[in-house]
Order: C-alpha cells, then sequence, then structure tokens
C-alpha cells in the first residue's frame, strides 16, 4: 500500500511540474514495484507498444476491448520488464548513446530503410524518436542482464548432448524427411473390380499432368481420411515410409507428383511438397546442443524471474 507520506509528497512533486507531466505522475496506480509505480496509461502504452500488426488495424474501440480482457496478462509482463530493468541498475549496467544509435542503423540496415522511412514508420505507429530510443535502450539493458545472469551461465555439455540424443533417437536433421500430399483409391473389395481402380487413378493422374489443381481434384477423388485437409501426410521420416512410398519418392524432387502406385491399402498418387536433407553428425550434434541450450534457458530465465518477484514488493492495483 501507498502510505500517506508518499502520496503527499507525490502530489507536492506535481505542483512543482508542468500540467502535462503532472497529470502522467497522477495517473491511476495499476501496481507497485518496490519503488516504482505502473499507471494505467504506460500499461496501455506498453500494450499498444507490443501490439501485432493485426491488432493495430482494430478500431480504437474493437482495440481496447482485447486489451481490457488481456490487461492482467500484459501487466505481469510489465512487472517483469521494470523488476529486469531495477536488477540491471542494481548491477551498474548501463547502455550509451553510441550503443543505442547503433542498434538503430542495425535495424535500418536490416529492413533497408532510409533515415526518413525510418521516422516515416515510427510516425506511423504512433512513437515519437526519443519514445523509441527509451524503448529501445531498455530492451538493450534486459538483453545485458539476462546474458549475464542468465544465458552466459548455460552450458551444455558433450555428456549433456548424448543423452538427449540417445532419448530423442528421432531428433529433427537425424534423418531425411518428406512433406507428403496424396490422392488415395480404397482397394476394391472385389479383385474384378482392380482395373477399374487403377483407370480412374490413372485418369485423375492425367488431369494433373495436364495442369489440374491437385487440391481440387484431392476433393473430388480422394478417399483417405485427410481428404478435407489437402491429403496432408505432413513430415513423414524417411525410416517410416512403406517400401512402396520410398520407390516413389526415389526421383522426385520438390514440387513433382509421382505415377498412381499401389499398397496393401490401395493406390496412391503423391505430391512431393518439401524434403528435408539428413544432416551430418556434426550438425545433428549441433542442433541438440542448441536443442538443449535453449530449454535450460527458458528454465533458468524463469526460475531467474520468480527470484525476483520473491525479493521484491509487488502491489497490484487492476
Amino acid at each position: 500500500m501507498l502510505t500517506k507520506k508518499f502520496i503527499v509528497a507525490c502530489i507536492f512533486f506535481a505542483c512543482c511540474l508542468s500540467s502535462a507531466q503532472a497529470a502522467h505522475l497522477l495517473d491511476r496506480v495499476v501496481a507497485i514495484v518496490n519503488q516504482e509505480v505502473i499507471t494505467w496509461s504506460e500499461l496501455y502504452r506498453s500494450m499498444e507498444y507490443d501490439a501485432v500488426p493485426g491488432m493495430k488495424k482494430l478500431s480504437e474501440e474493437e482495440r481496447m476491448k482485447v486489451f481490457k480482457e488481456n490487461e492482467a496478462g500484459f501487466l505481469e509482463n510489465l512487472i517483469n520488464f521494470r523488476l529486469q530493468l531495477q536488477a540491471a541498475k542494481e548491477l551498474g549496467i548501463r547502455v550509451s548513446d553510441a550503443e543505442v544509435q547503433d542498434a538503430i542503423e542495425g535495424i535500418k540496415k536490416k529492413y533497408k530503410m532510409s533515415e526518413i522511412q525510418f521516422q516515416e514508420s515510427l510516425k506511423t505507429e504512433g512513437y515519437s524518436f526519443d519514445e523509441y530510443k527509451k524503448r529501445l535502450r531498455e530492451q538493450i539493458i534486459i538483453s545485458k542482464v539476462v546474458n549475464q545472469q542468465v544465458r552466459n551461465k548455460v552450458l551444455a555439455t558433450d555428456q549433456d548432448v548424448d543423452a538427449f540424443l540417445r532419448d530423442n533417437r528421432s531428433f529433427e536433421g537425424s534423418t531425411e524427411r518428406f512433406h507428403i500430399r496424396q490422392i488415395f483409391f480404397k482397394k476394391p473389395v472385389d479383385a474384378a473390380d482392380r482395373t477399374k481402380t487403377e483407370e480412374l487413378s490413372q485418369a485423375v493422374y492425367e488431369k494433373i499432368m495436364q495442369g489440374q489443381d491437385f487440391d481440387a481434384l484431392v476433393k473430388e477423388y480422394s478417399e483417405g481420411p485427410n481428404r478435407n485437409a489437402g491429403g496432408d501426410l505432413g513430415f513423414i521420416d524417411k525410416e517410416s515410409l512403406a517400401k512402396e512410398f520410398s520407390v516413389a519418392l526415389s526421383g522426385m524432387q520438390v514440387g513433382d507428383v509421382s505415377k498412381p502406385f499401389w499398397t496393401d491399402a490401395g493406390v496412391h498418387i503423391i505430391k512431393l511438397d518439401e524434403k528435408t536433407e539428413k544432416k551430418s553428425p556434426a550438425e545433428i550434434r549441433e542442433n541438440a546442443r542448441n536443442a538443449i541450450s535453449n530449454k535450460l534457458f527458458t528454465e533458468r530465465y524463469n526460475a531467474w524471474i520468480k527470484s525476483l518477484r520473491e525479493k521484491a514488493f509487488i502491489d497490484v492495483r487492476l
């Protein structure tokens, strides 16, 4: 709770400010984080800043409704943001003007923006240059403190990698994988109808070769359970493929469609949408190391945030 002494001090200080500054200071307090307050306007400004592009296309009334429904979650994120900035300050972590400017230049270079285009983009988003620089500075500070307190302490050893690969033998990259869609014709009960099934599948294959849309033909002819999903079988590891599928795929490139072929289930026409190559042992180990590091980082980052919250005074007033 705010003490009477603190409230009186705020009012006295507000009297010494401009009307705009005073209005901001005396905005409705939605949370206190140690010695700092978070106001309603700060919370909503933060939500505006982090809103996805689609959100910004909504009317103000619609956007405010979504914000209202999600303000508790946003506030928790903003509290965590403040705690990290406070931790950085205690550790003496600073960011120079030169670092901020370098970051801005990097952003402009990444998105191929001139200075005029960059300024226009800020204007379109509704931010002043000073406001943007302040936000960017805070993000760099947090990146530094997270690296120091968490990321630089994460180490995935060779023993960790060995254990991970033993427990995840189908780890991504350890084998070739094929993203396949199919048009499927069930095996007829009466063997006499086998020829009819072959003729129909061949006719459909010829339609594909003539340029007709694969998806449309799936919906019209396929008898598979994934018919409404465009015949999508998803990614399949090479080792998991039936022999007939492996033979059909052996000479195919991405975008190719196979001739009709039989399995015990029926006739298939498959289209190869994507293919991922098997990686070298060194690449597989590096990917595994990254997966372990990311998992450890997430766990330790969450634990660090939890420790910051446990040591802090937090009063939520939504």
